[in-house]
């Protein structure tokens, strides 16, 4: 015996598929979002990174300390 749907019953589940793909496409812009910024601050650690050694190279002290409050800062927000 065959089952027979209403056009109601159709729509529903019409709405309820549409609801979770807009759901999944939500979470996977949130989740591509964190992505992004993670590598962002990972590629900023790493530049932070490597002016402080151009830095200490060059003897720049106050180049020194200004690039070590940004990286301190970073690793604090990243801890938070």
């Amino acid at each position: 015996m065959e089952n027979y749907y209403s056009y109601a019953d159709f729509m529903k589940a019409m709405a309820q598929t549409k609801q979770v793909t807009e759901a999944e496409k939500l979470l996977n812009d949130i989740y591509l979002d964190l992505f992004l910024k993670h590598i962002h601050r990972s590629q900023q650690q790493q530049q932070l990174a490597e002016l402080i050694d151009k830095a200490l190279d060059a003897g720049d002290r106050n180049a020194f300390t200004r690039y070590t409050e940004q990286l301190l800062t970073l690793q604090k927000d990243d801890e938070t």
